[in-house]
């Protein structure tokens, strides 16, 4: 399987009155060709704003360090070329925007422009990156677009305002307005929060199904373990800015490796259960980390050693899988 998107040692850090935080530190990992990643954690733990460090829409005044390797579609039969998304400049990272990587935002109401119709925005996405179409060809594009993400009624849908729509087909608009320029890497951030379960279950359906006819790499961002084991291959678990455990989904969520991990699992729901448990504490402040494992103060197997130093991510012992852990206890 090829490598679309490569990243070594991500770092972004934010200043704050208190100094410079790190609410991604030092993350690598890679997506191949038509794979979906899951990456998950609890509010805070940087999955977002990894997000928006490989789109170039991290906050202002923020530092990026590392590499993130994105190869790019081939067009017109030439080599496909290789672009570092960290150091890109905004001119590169305008360009490559929705052609190369696109997004699926959170809220699709706060990330629709409200006082344009669904059309206009997706064809606006279309005319930035090919300013040579006529407008009858942006405009069958526009609905082409909307046609795959299974907007019924592309017509009409295409006239109305966001407001006009339920939340399932404005995140189906998002759907059509990401895929509009045809981009290999697609990162989807909470693509289901705030929708019904049923809902829910179709825009996943949907998402799975373009990304099998369109070859997509996919990058999805949730909090919910039950989506992760419906849509990833791989996944990808983090806490306080770090990865602490990788692997294959199915393994990662039936034989957890890591303490924080097998918490999450723990206070996921499930019918059988009389209550819901959690992890005692919280996640640590960036500005407060504790010198150790940051998740230490919260694990009920730390030890003494837990407190000396960072763990490295590394290799799980007598794990045939691909596995890797930050966790002394187990490597």
């Amino acid at each position: 399987m090829a490598t679309r998107l490569e990243v070594r040692n991500v770092t972004v850090e934010l200043p704050t009155p208190e100094g410079w935080v790190r609410p991604v530190n030092k993350v690598s990992l890679a997506l191949g060709e038509g794979e979906t990643l899951g990456i998950v954690g609890e509010s805070g733990s940087g999955k977002t704003m990894l997000a928006l460090a490989l789109l170039g829409l991290d906050p202002p005044g923020a530092r990026r360090t590392g590499e993130a390797w994105l190869a790019c579609r081939s067009r017109n039969g030439a080599p496909p070329p290789r672009e570092n998304l960290i150091a890109a400049p905004a001119g590169t990272m305008r360009a490559l925007r929705g052609r190369e990587i696109a997004v699926i935002f959170q809220e699709p109401m706060t990330a629709l422009n409200p006082v344009m119709r669904t059309g206009a925005q997706i064809e606006e996405a279309i005319r930035i990156h090919e300013p040579d179409l006529r407008e009858e060809e942006i405009h069958r594009l526009t609905l082409a677009a909307l046609g795959r993400a299974a907007v019924p009624e592309p017509v009409v849908r295409a006239r109305q305002y966001p407001h006009q729509l339920s939340g399932g087909l404005r995140q189906r608009v998002m759907i059509a307005m990401a895929l509009a320029a045809s981009p290999g890497v697609l990162i989807a951030d909470e693509p289901t929060t705030a929708l019904d379960v049923t809902v829910q279950k179709q825009i996943l359906d949907l998402l799975a199904a373009l990304r099998r006819e369109l070859q997509l790499s996919l990058l999805f961002i949730t909090h919910d373990l039950g989506v992760v084991a419906q849509v990833a291959d791989r996944v990808a678990v983090m806490y306080a800015g770090r990865i602490v455990e990788e692997g294959p989904a199915l393994e990662v969520l039936r034989h957890p490796r890591h303490p924080y991990t097998e918490g999450l699992l723990r206070a996921a729901p499930r019918l059988e259960r009389g209550h819901l448990a959690s992890i005692p504490g919280a996640v640590p402040s960036l500005n407060a980390l504790p010198p150790g494992c940051p998740f230490a103060p919260r694990c009920p197997r730390r030890i003494a050693a837990c407190e000396d130093d960072v763990p490295e991510l590394l290799p799980v012992s007598g794990v045939p899988e691909n596995r890797r852990a930050r966790c002394i206890l187990v490597c």
